[in-house]
């Protein structure tokens, strides 16, 4: 049950909650500005096909009100990680989001990095990630999402799938960064300056948003725009509060 009275600060999901495709949802740019008013903020996603400074450039065509201070992104998460281990990866992600970690290079690969690497899931590249974890490297995903609503308002595979193959083929179990990870939520609370308890989480996605979330120690409110579907709600994950979109956060 929701508890809003302890609340300081909100988290975001972006894809699903602030948009579908090019498309703002309906009162999303409204809510995010009204929340604003009230409450830090920071929007989270676990998108690994663009950068921060893409993602954020995005969201300001589409008419948002947010910076780059206020985004933390799976991708930022994991160059901070590689930056920590003293290593480079061999990357399954996009062309794009390669280059983001270009100056990792002068360090040996001692993982396997997996995003959504959209046309770069080939047969190839995927064999060459899993020869590299039979020689030792260490698997790790940025992101496990099962699919996500894509541009035609459809869903798609996303990075899990890709993910379990390789865990399967490999016999190893990967370590997550992004979310649902604790510690990704954790950081996002640290980045706020309140506690798990003090924060809400705004999100579409059951198992990574409102199941993570909840995990990590704060309240979650699931939306019923983007992936969400009637059948997340027989999951066995209870958010603290369901709305149709954004627009009505603060009316909860």
């Amino acid at each position: 049950m929701l508890n809003s009275s302890k609340i300081k600060a909100v988290l975001c999901d972006i894809g699903g909650v602030l948009y579908v495709g090019d498309k703002p949802i309906d009162g999303a740019i409204e809510a995010v500005n009204a929340i604003k008013q009230k409450y830090p903020i920071r929007f989270l996603t676990n998108t690994t096909q663009k950068t921060s400074s893409q993602v954020v450039e995005k969201l300001q065509k589409m008419g948002f009100d947010i910076d780059a201070q206020e985004l933390i992104t799976a991708l930022d998460i994991t160059k901070r990680f590689l930056e920590n281990e003293k290593s480079s990866a061999e990357f399954l992600l996009t062309e794009d989001a390669k280059k983001f970690f270009t100056d990792l290079q002068q360090y040996p690969k001692k993982y396997v990095v997996v995003g959504d690497a959209q046309e770069n899931f080939s047969y190839q590249n995927l064999n060459r990630a899993f020869r590299m974890l039979m020689e030792d490297a260490q698997l790790v995903a940025i992101a496990k999402n099962r699919y996500f609503k894509d541009a035609d308002n459809k869903l798609s595979m996303d990075a899990g799938c890709f993910v379990a193959a390789l865990e399967y083929g490999a016999a190893k179990s990967s370590q997550l960064l992004g979310k649902p990870s604790r510690s990704f939520y954790h950081l996002a609370c640290e980045d706020l300056g309140v506690k798990p308890n003090e924060c809400m989480m705004i999100g579409d996605d059951i198992e990574g948003d409102i199941r993570g979330a909840q995990e990590a120690g704060l309240q979650a409110v699931l939306v019923k725009t983007g992936k969400f579907n009637l059948k997340d709600l027989d999951l066995g994950v209870h958010p603290d509060s369901v709305i149709d979109s954004i627009a009505d956060f603060l009316e909860v």
